[in-house]
């Protein structure tokens, strides 16, 4: 076997880990961007804790092939970089999309998401979501609200009985 085979087949299974390891993934083309704007966008995106990376098509395909993704083939035109989210699995799609806002140059081709490819459209919902954790503060807010009401509420005929005995004390000291 020779040595670019090697490489390329090595190449394929890192692709393949990636895929199968990220929850979600956008596919985008980067023709036309300049060097300096692809720079801000990979700092951006790895801030996010996004891996962003350019592979071959041919590459890409035969790795979303092995991992048991199907329905790729038709975004494997052009350029191709591919962001992987690990945690959060509306980052890449968040920041690709509010990138391309500034530079149009930067196209969503398309997204894996939990194994299954999905549309652009598909893709800008994801990024609509709000990230993992406000939906966590969120889900967290709603359970602690009642808990508080409870609490009020508990501590209501307390509340009672402290100015009730306030009242009948200062009732006494000025009777004398």
């Amino acid at each position: 076997m020779s040595r670019n085979r090697e490489l390329k087949e090595a190449r394929v299974a890192e692709i393949k880990e990636k895929l199968e390891r990220a929850p979600a993934a956008v596919l985008a083309e980067f023709r036309g961007l300049s060097v300096a704007a692809d720079t801000e966008l990979r700092r951006r995106l790895r801030a996010a804790g996004v891996e962003y990376r350019v592979v071959k098509n041919t590459l890409l395909g035969l790795a979303a092939r092995q991992a048991g993704i199907t329905g790729l083939e038709p975004y494997l035109e052009g350029t191709t970089a591919v962001a992987f989210s690990y945690s959060d699995a509306t980052a890449a799609a968040r920041e690709i999309q509010a990138f391309a806002k500034d530079h149009p140059q930067l196209q969503i081709k398309a997204g894996i998401l939990e194994g299954r490819v999905v549309s652009v459209e598909d893709v800008k919902a994801l990024a609509d979501l709000p990230s993992r954790e406000v939906l966590l503060a969120r889900v967290l807010a709603g359970m602690q609200a009642p808990l508080v009401q409870l609490a009020y509420v508990l501590s209501a005929p307390l509340r009672g009985f402290v100015t009730a005995a306030n009242a009948l004390r200062e009732q006494r000291a000025a009777a004398g």
